[in-house]
């Protein structure tokens, strides 16, 4: 272990300590939505992402009865149960609509992404 030989040694490991931690906190955390399941339908039913980008999408299941987020195209399946809220990350998206469904409740479950 060696230990700093000057003042001006150890103001330079300071600094570095200094724009290190910076540089950490500078660091965006990932863009958030907030997606509902409430009488079998998601709310909202489009959302919209910046393309490139990973997403935490939170959804909360306000039915009384379980549902399976599905997008073949997202490439994620997961089924959350009644009043539970679930995080699923997605992306980074190029630019485009991905299209997602409730599997328990197809036809009226339906919604897509827009990464733009």
């Amino acid at each position: 272990m060696t230990l700093l030989s000057s003042s001006a040694d150890a103001a330079r490991a300071a600094l570095f300590m200094l724009a290190l931690a910076a540089s950490t906190w500078a660091v965006a955390a990932d863009p958030e939505v907030l997606l509902v399941i409430k009488n079998h339908r998601f709310e909202p039913d489009q959302i919209r992402v910046p393309a490139g980008q990973r997403v935490k999408l939170t959804v909360h299941n306000q039915d009384a009865t379980p549902e399976e987020f599905e997008s073949h195209k997202l490439n994620r399946e997961k089924v959350i149960a009644p009043g539970a809220k679930v995080v699923i990350f997605i992306g980074p998206l190029k630019p485009g609509k991905y299209e997602f469904v409730g599997e328990y409740n197809e036809a009226t479950a339906k919604g897509f992404v827009v990464a733009e």
